[in-house]
């Protein structure tokens, strides 16, 4: 007697909307974008894995923290096909990550501590600026806030 094979199960788009708080159509959004890939059932019926709830709260917490869709989905594609990704695969994409994080971080505390005081912009229109920025010397760095993007007065 043959046997048949079981056939996979899969989670609805209703479960996964339920579990990570995501409307349907948002879901259906990030299939399109690439960042999730639902199979079919037998009946046609749209099916996820159990991990795309993981998936998923990553495509979230990294949308929060400002990350595109395209660099997100750049990440995810890194996760290996046909299996659950491990611990370790999360790490791997976590490290990457982080490091522009900890840039983000820094610039960040960079603005909050110097947003009051001079920022490099070039402007000239503070008092101050003729004692961190004589005679426009950010300018010569190039556009913008230069010592906000990094720059320091002292460098040439």
């Amino acid at each position: 007697m043959k046997t048949k094979p079981l056939a996979r199960a899969g989670l609805t788009i209703g479960d996964i909307a339920e579990r990570t708080g995501l409307a349907p159509s948002a879901i259906r959004f990030y299939e399109e974008r690439g960042l999730v890939f639902p199979f079919r059932n037998a009946g046609g019926q749209r099916r996820y894995d159990r991990a795309d709830i993981r998936r998923l709260s990553f495509v979230m917490i990294s949308q929060g923290l400002g990350f595109s869709i395209e660099e997100i989905r750049a990440a995810l594609a890194t996760l290996p096909e046909g299996r659950t990704p491990t611990k370790r695969d999360w790490e791997r994409i976590s490290a990457r990550f982080r490091r522009d994080l900890d840039q983000r971080i820094a610039q960040m505390n960079a603005l909050r501590d110097k947003l009051d005081g001079c920022i490099g912009c070039g402007c000239l229109s503070l008092q101050n600026c003729k004692l961190y920025n004589p005679e426009d010397r950010a300018n010569r760095k190039g556009k913008g806030p230069r010592y906000l993007l990094g720059d320091s007065p002292d460098t040439p």
